[in-house]
């Protein structure tokens, strides 16, 4: 039931890319919280549009954080500079919420899904991370000075047949004097020869529209949560529907997605399935989930060997995986998955 498609195509953003610039600001601002009061509980949401930013949401917390300040610090450090008017609605946590939060229960109702293959040393499917690392290159050949030209926004995409590339595009902001041939000949060198080990057979696409100049927030308008594939498994499994950046670990959108990512890998790696599917579902204010499943790719049913090692109320989760921790800036691009270090990574044994 796990076998993925033998065609498909999956996709990635550089951290200059509008969407994910508001995520980083977003989860900036809770790992602010948590460094000086790990039992913050934040909401934030950050929206960007044509040299104007909106901060908003529900923070609860004893930290003293500018939150203008840091999302200004994220925009500076992935290399924009132009102006940006910024504008901060930030309230405390609404009470009917806390109240089943305070006793250990869900911050929300909702489905959260993790999934995990033998298909590559990152437990993802290799569509994923070849588009994450053509994204990572990208950025890396800017900030590192290779290709002095590029800006920080920028896409890159994937198409495999019966796992093998047979596309490979990236979508590149650029400064005004680069031409295309000399962008494409510097990236078919540059970025898709290092990550894709052989461009024979594959079509590279680069900038098809054939120029991008403007880019981030003055080409485009970005939103916190709206790349909600590129963080997870690339729209090749199902989504719940809830996103992770700016929201603290009550949020079990974020902290038992990363749990179903856990026990998935966890799944495989011990040899239980060679794919796995987790899901699991709250009620809001309710400590015990409503239900936890998993499956093999053989359709196995393993939910007694997860529910046997695996706790899946939102505390235990947070305790097990460190989540009051200032760890979420790192995660909010190029994927939440499949990076050595994140806690959810970790291979024990069961």
């Amino acid at each position: 039931m796990l076998n993925l498609l033998s065609h498909y195509t999956t996709e990635s953003v550089t951290a200059g890319h509008p969407d994910k610039v508001c995520d980083q600001m977003s989860d900036a601002i809770l790992d602010a919280c948590l460094r000086e009061d790990p039992s913050s509980r934040v909401a934030v949401e950050t929206f960007g549009s044509h040299g104007t930013l909106m901060i908003g949401g529900e923070v609860t917390t004893k930290a003293n954080v500018d939150y203008e300040a840091v999302a200004r610090k994220v925009y500076a450090d992935i290399g924009y500079t132009e102006p940006l008017e910024v504008f901060s609605r930030v309230v405390t946590q609404s009470g009917d919420i806390a109240m089943g939060v305070d006793t250990g229960g869900a911050g929300d109702q909702g489905i959260m899904y993790g999934y995990a293959t033998d298909e590559t040393e990152e437990y993802l499917p290799k569509g994923v991370v070849l588009a994450h690392a053509l994204a990572r290159r990208l950025e890396a050949l800017r900030k590192d000075g290779t290709l002095s030209y590029l800006r920080p926004d920028g896409k890159t995409q994937v198409t495999l047949r019966n796992g093998e590339v047979i596309t490979a595009l990236t979508s590149t902001q650029h400064t005004e004097d680069a031409d295309l041939e000399t962008i494409r000949l510097d990236l078919t060198e540059h970025l898709f020869l290092p990550v894709l080990g052989t461009i024979d057979g594959i079509d590279l696409l680069v900038n098809p529209t054939g120029r991008f100049v403007q880019g981030g927030f003055e080409a485009d308008a970005g939103l916190t949560g709206r790349k909600i594939m590129v963080d997870t498994y690339g729209g090749l499994l199902p989504h719940g529907g809830g996103a992770f950046s700016g929201k603290d670990a009550t949020k079990v959108d974020r902290s038992a997605a990363y749990m179903c990512r856990f026990v998935a890998k966890n799944l495989v790696a011990n040899g239980h399935a060679k794919k796995a599917l987790v899901s699991v579902a709250y009620a809001i204010g309710r400590v015990e989930p409503v239900m936890v499943e998993a499956y093999s790719d053989e359709g196995v049913n393993l939910s007694d060997i997860v529910q046997k090692n695996f706790d899946f109320r939102p505390r235990a989760i947070q305790e097990r995986l460190g989540l009051t921790r200032p760890i979420f800036q790192e995660t909010a691009a190029y994927g939440h998955f499949g990076v050595a270090g994140r806690p959810w990574e970790e291979i024990v044994s069961i």
